[in-house]
């Protein structure tokens, strides 16, 4: 006996990618129903071999089902997750409207599963931020072995993580350095993209940080440990798929990086790819369509008491976001919604 899912945000690009995941790791489904806005119905989406119409979410009644995956934004999600809620339905939720509310669980899988029994409080899971998730799966290992006192990370991340307006403004704008005369001027984006970096994700706030900034360290601290400080800088770059980081971790006990390396050769959710040569590490083009975290370029800060300094890249629209969530619906159904 399996579950019955609901995919809300369907035709979006997470939504399609949730679709996508929950049937390439065969998730136990006896029905699953795509569902998106009024201006979308009927719009066809794939879901493994099958082929789902999307049904309208206004009115939609979530009674009876069990797991509803929501990739819809934090407007349309804060007027239809209390009602799947209401109804019975577990939402998890990959906007950001739920993450910081101290009764809704905020959970990776691999760093923190325990979490997902909390969902009971309001039948509401939260998914993090794409940037974050792919960071504390490779931290967590090494924080359980020498205790994390510090990060500084800075982000290259690409541009569907702004959906695809943002997809299509690098293509337009690319296309158009070529043609005189057709050159695209940025909308999506506050500067050009193309050929370009915008040390901007989301708006800025009082610190002089940016809410993407303040997201990583507000999630990592909730998700890993609250005693952990984050400083982040986080740039947009002109890349179609795929988040990048340059981690710097301080420790309260040494590690070494050979150890460290080795830690996160057994850790859940991560791939190492670090040899001292010419190409051996990884970079999004490798990561995209893969469900791993993947780490390259471990090596001993030698500036600073036990630190050490690593690359992490990972397909921000899985791991960043379906991948995850779809890892809660399984996680939740393996501990707390069990069927047959």
């Amino acid at each position: 006996m399996g579950y019955k899912v609901v995919v809300a945000g369907a035709t979006g690009n997470v939504g399609r990618e949730m679709l996508n995941i929950l049937a390439e790791r065969e998730f136990p489904a006896d029905e699953v129903v795509a569902l998106a806005s009024r201006r979308s119905l009927g719009t066809e989406v794939s879901y493994g071999d099958k082929t789902l119409k999307t049904k309208d979410i206004e009115g939609f009644d979530f009674t009876g089902y069990d797991i509803a995956l929501f990739a819809i934004g934090s407007d349309a999600t804060k007027q239809y997750a209390p009602i799947a809620a209401s109804q019975g339905c577990v939402v998890i939720d990959n906007s950001s409207l739920y993450r910081y509310d101290p009764a809704i669980p905020l959970v990776v899988p691999e760093v923190n599963p325990d979490a997902v029994e909390n969902y009971r409080n309001k039948m509401i899971i939260a998914n993090p931020n794409c940037s974050t998730a792919q960071m504390v799966v490779a931290l967590k290992p090494l924080h359980d072995r020498a205790r994390i006192k510090r990060v500084v990370v800075s982000t290259y991340q690409s541009v569907s993580g702004a959906g695809k307006d943002g997809m299509d403004e690098l293509w337009n704008q690319t296309k158009g350095m070529y043609v005189p005369g057709q050159e695209v001027e940025p909308k999506k984006f506050q500067k050009q993209i193309a050929f370009n970096v915008i040390p901007q994700i989301d708006v800025f706030l009082d610190s002089g940080d940016t809410k993407e900034e303040w997201k990583m360290a507000a999630e990592t601290k909730k998700i890993m440990d609250p005693s952990i400080k984050v400083t982040a800088t986080c740039v947009r770059v002109p890349v179609f798929v795929g988040h990048s980081e340059a981690i710097n971790v301080e420790f309260e006990d040494f590690l070494d990086e050979d150890e460290a390396r080795d830690i996160l050769r057994e850790a859940p959710g991560v791939l190492v790819i670090d040899k001292r040569e010419p190409g051996g590490y990884a970079t999004p083009v490798e990561c995209v369509g893969d469900f791993a975290t993947f780490v390259s370029r471990i090596r001993q800060d030698v500036t600073a008491e036990n630190a050490l300094n690593l690359w992490c890249v990972s397909d921000n629209l899985r791991k960043g976001a379906a991948l995850n969530a779809v890892q809660i619906a399984e996680l939740l159904g393996n501990r707390c919604l069990k069927k047959g």
